[in-house]
């Protein structure tokens, strides 16, 4: 069946289960000419897991953009791009908490993008296929949601009218802010908000919610265009018979100790006492992981909301102790260390010449990066083992998170023409560490002297909401926990990131473990990021107040020059013979812009000098009475033709030399190849034929 509708002006189509028949429920979305299949597939029987075993998949094609990619020696798509793996976690994040939490089947969604207009943002729909996938599906799933991008103008007098819906790669690339908001109704039909994520250039807390409120008069329409769709081709949902545990009465009976166990993070080391009192107790209890995990939620939520208790002790509204510090090895250029409680973070910035930068090269994106920031979660940060490999989704999502922070006070590369990589080093972790790789790198880069516009620091707050199915959630009981640790995390109902200057917001990421959040929890949780962010960066400001004037001695020197793109070609030389002498002889690299500019990166400033006074003699263009020394290149029966400068040639006629014509003198016995002459410019010709004259 085929469906349509407009969704931001643009014509919008659906059309079920007509392609991959075998899935358990499969859908092709149009949005403007781009075309997305998405399916949604459920495994035969349980596996054995104490966890929900979902997977995203976003695959891009470079067929969708007319494109063959890849090496010479393997033209198809590899291993996912950084972004297909952020499409992928976002989208799981939004479907995830409509499972039951106690199903065990396998679960995979793939969204293929099959026809890529290079206007419209696959991501929006392969939400819609996702989520209409599973709806129609046969597939237990509280669906559907939905969801959208809104911008918001640069030039912003915050008006109605300064929104944008779904807006194109050139609108985003001019607004202020760029959010995907989602979202899913309520039992009582209200639209409750369940995942942001996005980046803003400094802007307040109003305009981000102002920009939310606008998402919600837009969004609910296409939950509504779904249940339609739903109620004519919906397939009736499995049944999965489970025998569940009555934990009510053990919760009576141990709710007391388990919140006394849980009180032991009060203490010195209090973390690991309090996680080994609780396996003791799961083992005395004999129940499993997943049903332990139930009582220990349920304890946290009454401790919280009728006592006003945090695990480690805090208030409600209380930051971790924080501790920072700078310059911390002498071989590095730049260097960062974050406390937070027990979470340690260390960044270690390097400086790289322009030619270092990153070559993208996907189906949305191409072009050269030349900020980077990468973050390691090791096993031992955790108290764990396991074996070391690749970054994983998660770490690629949260060192890109911490750069959509950071990027906004990077300066321009006219400014600071470094390629810029920030590692960040998860040392230990217990709550929020993508956050805190933000402070640490933000401390690396005021360390490295690079001339960023101002600090950044990123917060986390959390949710403890009532269980009250039966109340709808603008109804219940919830309190915002500020700086979560990793039980509040792990078990509580919201994850909400916020990262920004003084000056306002540059990045969020919101997720949710309940149905979703009313405007009022939103709120809140903007109130309770942006004092924790103040909180942070005046600890922060007392290190470091602004960055280092100079750049690390070890840092690389990068001199650059503009010169007329016509004589970009006598740079580089025959076979590029004219740059490899001045890489070879100055030790330098050089890196050449089509624009004419021409970045000289060495390891001394003398070196890097040395260069550019090389390049600018080679392109430098004569001027009519300017005096040269310069040396005999060829000597001919009508004068001597003198190099002025590599490449630049002039002619001092013979009339110049022997005023009287009828001379017998010969040229060859006065002047030789290579002589020196002092010469100067008397006449340049349309053509730029250089005439000289002998100088004084």
């Amino acid at each position: 069946m085929i469906y349509e509708t407009e969704f931001a002006k643009k014509p919008l189509k659906i059309e079920t289960n007509s392609l991959a028949s075998q899935a358990s429920g499969s859908v092709l979305v149009s949005f403007g000419k781009t075309v997305v299949l998405g399916t949604a597939t459920m495994g035969k029987a349980d596996i054995e897991a104490d966890f929900l075993p979902l997977t995203v998949d976003y695959e891009e094609r470079f067929y969708a953009v007319g494109k063959i990619s890849g090496s010479r020696y393997m033209r198809r798509e590899g291993k996912p791009s950084e972004e297909a793996v952020l499409v992928s976690r976002m989208i799981d994040r939004i479907i995830r908490p409509y499972f039951s939490d106690d199903m065990r089947r396998e679960i995979q969604v793939v969204l293929t993008v099959f026809a890529f207009d290079e206007e419209n943002d696959p991501d929006f729909p392969s939400l819609l296929a996702a989520s209409l996938a599973l709806s129609i599906s046969d597939i237990p799933w509280d669906g559907p949601v939905a969801g959208a991008r809104v911008g918001i103008n640069r030039d912003s007098k915050n008006s109605k009218n300064d929104f944008i819906l779904n807006p194109t790669y050139e609108n985003r690339e001019e607004a202020k802010l760029d959010l995907f908001i989602s979202g899913i109704a309520d039992k009582n039909n209200d639209f409750l908000f369940n995942m942001l994520d996005g980046g803003a250039e400094e802007i307040s807390e109003q305009e981000v919610i102002s920009a939310i409120d606008f998402s919600k008069k837009e969004i609910p329409s296409l939950i509504d265009f779904q249940k339609d769709i739903q109620k004519k081709e919906g397939k009736k949902k499995i049944v999965l018979e489970k025998e569940k545990e009555d934990l009510n009465t053990l919760y009576k009976k141990y709710c007391g100790k388990i919140k006394e166990n849980l009180l032991l993070e009060k203490e010195k080391n209090g973390r690991s006492k309090s996680s080994l009192a609780q396996e003791k107790l799961m083992e005395e209890i004999k129940i499993d992981k997943s049903a332990f995990k139930a009582l220990t939620e349920k304890t946290l939520h009454q401790m919280i909301l009728e006592d006003g208790l945090r695990s480690d002790g805090r208030k409600i509204g209380q930051i971790r102790e924080i501790s920072c510090s700078a310059g911390i090895f002498s071989q590095t250029h730049g260097s960062g260390l974050f406390f937070r409680g027990l979470t340690h973070v260390l960044s270690i910035l390097t400086l790289g010449a322009p030619g270092d930068h990153l070559l993208l090269e996907g189906m949305e994106i191409s072009g050269k990066k030349k900020f980077l920031h990468h973050y390691n979660f090791p096993a031992f940060s955790v108290g764990e083992v396991r074996r070391l490999g690749p970054p994983g989704r998660r770490e690629i999502g949260h060192g890109a998170l911490a750069e959509k922070a950071l990027r906004p006070v990077i300066p321009d590369i006219e400014e600071f023409p470094y390629t810029i990589r920030i590692v960040s080093e998860i040392l230990s972790s217990n709550g929020s560490t993508s956050q805190a790789s933000i402070c640490a790198a933000s401390l690396a880069l005021f360390d490295a002297g690079v001339p960023v516009k101002g600090s950044v620091a990123g917060i986390s707050c959390g949710l403890i909401m009532e269980d009250d199915g039966s109340k709808p959630v603008c109804q219940r009981k919830y309190k915002i926990l500020t700086d979560i640790q990793g039980l509040e995390d792990s078990i509580g109902d919201m994850d909400f990131k916020v990262a920004g200057t003084k000056k306002g917001i540059t990045a969020i990421q919101l997720d949710v473990k309940v149905r979703g959040l009313t405007m009022e929890i939103l709120k809140d949780g903007f109130t309770g990021t942006k004092k924790a962010r103040e909180n942070i960066l005046e600890k922060m400001d007392e290190l470091l107040l602004e960055p280092r004037s100079q750049l690390s001695s070890l840092a690389p020197r990068i001199l650059n020059i503009k010169i007329n793109p016509d004589k970009i070609r006598d740079v580089i030389g025959p076979g590029g013979k004219m740059i490899n002498e001045i890489i070879e002889k100055t030790e330098s690299s050089i890196d050449v812009e089509e624009d004419g500019s021409i970045f000289v990166t060495a390891k001394n400033k003398e070196n890097a000098e040395k260069a550019i006074e090389w390049i600018k003699n080679i392109t430098r263009e004569v001027k009519v009475g300017e005096i040269f020394q310069g040396k005999i290149k060829t000597i001919v029966n009508f004068g001597i033709f003198i190099e002025l400068l590599p490449k630049q040639e002039g002619l001092l006629h013979i009339s110049e030399i022997f005023p009287d014509r009828r001379s017998n003198q010969n040229l060859n016995e006065k002047f030789k190849i290579g002589q020196i002459v002092p010469v100067k410019v008397g006449n340049i010709d349309q053509n730029g034929k250089i005439r000289l004259f002998l100088s004084k």
